[in-house]
C-alpha cells in the first residue's frame, strides 16, 4: 500500500528481518573521476523511467529521497553520506541499517512540502510511488525537473499499473520481484555504484531461492490485511503480497480484484474464510487498528470475524508494511509468510 500522508495507508511497520541486506562497502561510492574534477565515468547517465526520460548528469552527492523504501535501498547501497534528507517514514528503519540511517536528517514523517524538499538543494530526488511525484503529493515531477532535479520513481508502482483511478491504483499485470532488483541495479548505477547494486540483488535472490525451496503452500488460503477495522484495506491479487503467495504456490482469497488495496466488507472476509491472516504490525496511529495487536484484539472481540478459522486458531503472520508493499523488504516478507505456513502445518 502507498505511503502517504492521507486517508489511504501508509506501508510500512516494524519487524522481524530474516537477514541483513546491508552492504558493508563504504558509504561515499567512487565517481571513478579521472582527474578529480572532471566528468564521472558513465556520465551523463540517461534512463527510461516510469515513462520519463531521467539525465543524471553526475553522481549524486545531495540525494533526497522521498518514500522509505526507495530510502532503505540507498541506505543499503552504502550510500547514507550521499543522502542529504529523507522523509516519509512510519516505522523503524529495517534492521541492519540503524546506524547508517542515524546520520541521515529526516525532514518529515509524513510527505514534506516542495519547499522543504528544495531547502536540502537536492540534486537528485527518488520516491517509492508515482502519487509521491504528482499533483496532491510532494509536487509532480515536472517541478523538480525544471529546476534542474532529476526525479525517479520505484518501477515497481508504474510497470504494469494503473494509477490514474486514485487510491492505490490497480495492476494491470502481476508484480514481479524483478521491478524491485531493477530498482536497486538503477539506483545503483545513478550513483556510480553498480556492482554494489548487483551484489544486493545477488542476496535477495538468495534469500527467495532459500525461503521457498521444496515448499508447497497449495493446502492455504491466505488474506493480507495492511489497515484499519473499519473498511480494511485488503491485498488485492497482483501487489507485493502477490509475488508472495505465487511464490508459495498458496491462494489469496481475494485473487479475484486487480486493485492494490482494496476496501472490503468484514462479512465478505468471513465467507471467504482463509486459512491464515496475514497482518501488518504497524507503528503509525493514521488508521484506526494500526499495530497488530489491535488487530488481532479487534478479529477475536468482533462477532462477524471471530468465528473464522484463522482466528479460532490463531493463524496469524505478522508483516511490516514494508514487506507488503513492492521493496527489497517483499523477501522478508516472503520468508515470514513461509515460516509460518510451515509452522501451521500448511505447507510441505
Amino acid at each position: 500500500m502507498l505511503s502517504k500522508a492521507t486517508p489511504a495507508p501508509i506501508r510500512t511497520a516494524a519487524l522481524f528481518a530474516a537477514g541483513v541486506v546491508l552492504l558493508t562497502a563504504c558509504g561515499g561510492g567512487t565517481t571513478n573521476s579521472a582527474d578529480g574534477g572532471g566528468k564521472a565515468e558513465g556520465f551523463p547517465l540517461t534512463l527510461k523511467n516510469c515513462g520519463r526520460t531521467v539525465t543524471v548528469k553526475a553522481p549524486p552527492q545531495r540525494a533526497v529521497s522521498v518514500d522509505q523504501g526507495s530510502t532503505e535501498i540507498l541506505l543499503s547501497l552504502g550510500l547514507a553520506d550521499r543522502l542529504a534528507a529523507t522523509a516519509t517514514w512510519s516505522d523503524p528503519v529495517m534492521k541492519g541499517l540503524e546506524k547508517a540511517n542515524e546520520g541521515v536528517e529526516r525532514i518529515s514523517e509524513n510527505r514534506p512540502s516542495s519547499e522543504k524538499v528544495l531547502d536540502k538543494e537536492p540534486d537528485f530526488l527518488s520516491a517509492s510511488f508515482a502519487s509521491t511525484l504528482a499533483k496532491g503529493g510532494v509536487a509532480p515531477r515536472e517541478q523538480f525537473e525544471k529546476l534542474g532535479v532529476p526525479t525517479y520513481i520505484s518501477p515497481a508502482d508504474c510497470t504494469g499499473k494503473d494509477n490514474s483511478g486514485g487510491g492505490d491504483g490497480a495492476r494491470t499485470a502481476p508484480l514481479t520481484m524483478d521491478s524491485v532488483y531493477t530498482e536497486v541495479r538503477e539506483l545503483s548505477q545513478v550513483f556510480g555504484v553498480p556492482e554494489r547494486g548487483d551484489a544486493l540483488v545477488k542476496k535477495l535472490q538468495a534469500r527467495v531461492a532459500k525461503a521457498t525451496d521444496g515448499i508447497d503452500g497449495s493446502k492455504a488460503s491466505l488474506l493480507y490485511w495492511f489497515s484499519d477495522s473499519k473498511a480494511p484495506y485488503l491485498a488485492g491479487c497482483c501487489g507485493a503480497p502477490g509475488v508472495i503467495t505465487r511464490e508459495l504456490g498458496a491462494k489469496n482469497v481475494f485473487d479475484d480484484t486487480h486493485d492494490e488495496w482494496p476496501q472490503i466488507s468484514w462479512e465478505t472476509v468471513a465467507d471467504r474464510n482463509p486459512d491464515v491472516l496475514v497482518i501488518g504490525d504497524l507503528s503509525r496511529t493514521t488508521q484506526t487498528a494500526e499495530s497488530a495487536e489491535k488487530k488481532i484484539e479487534f478479529l477475536e472481540s468482533n462477532p462477524v470475524t471471530k468465528t473464522m478459522d484463522a482466528v479460532k486458531n490463531r493463524r496469524y503472520v505478522l508483516l511490516s508494511g514494508q514487506a507488503m508493499n513492492p521493496t527489497i523488504r517483499t523477501v522478508e516478507g516472503l520468508e515470514r509468510v513461509a515460516a509460518g505456513l510451515r509452522e501451521f502445518g500448511l505447507a510441505e
